[in-house]
């Protein structure tokens, strides 16, 4: 295993153990984050992404990952994070595609792909499975993602 993927196995791990420390350690300072529902993030709100979260599981969150590869340049691995959706306590499991960049041996680039419609039917129910596709919706979930995660790093301060 090459220290790329070492890396990401580091950052999945500590991630299983809700271990946001050590996350964003595997992180470059000029990280950015990318996904269909906080769009692009960039520094540190990406680290206050994961603390968010973290903190709204409660500890109810099981992580599993898979398929890590990588080279001196990039890396990808396959994610499944399985919990209970915040706001409906709707039970959640989305099935995440994960591609890495990587500068200086830390994370510079995280793209995280998934289906926001599959999520969207699992998270919010009919109203999902009806809307979830559009992109009204999509541009929706992503308003409300951002709402929540200027609200945690207000809070924090």
């Amino acid at each position: 295993m090459n220290s790329n993927e070492q890396l990401i196995f580091k950052f999945y791990t500590a991630f299983a153990k809700a271990d946001t420390k050590t996350m964003c350690e595997c992180y470059h300072a000029n990280i950015q984050f990318q996904d269909p529902a906080f769009g692009i993030l960039k520094d540190n709100d990406v680290c206050k992404m994961w603390n968010m979260l973290i903190d709204k599981s409660k500890g109810n969150i099981k992580i599993e990952f898979s398929d890590v590869k990588a080279d001196d340049y990039s890396g990808t691995a396959k994610w499944i994070a399985t919990y209970n959706f915040s706001k409906t306590n709707r039970k959640v499991v989305n099935v995440i595609y994960a591609q890495f960049q990587f500068k200086d041996n830390l994370i510079i680039r995280h793209t995280d792909n998934f289906d926001l419609w599959k999520w969207s039917k699992q998270a919010l129910g009919f109203k999902g499975l009806l809307l979830g596709w559009t992109g009204f919706m999509q541009k929706q979930i992503q308003k409300q993602v951002i709402f929540s995660l200027n609200n945690y790093k207000q809070k924090a301060l």
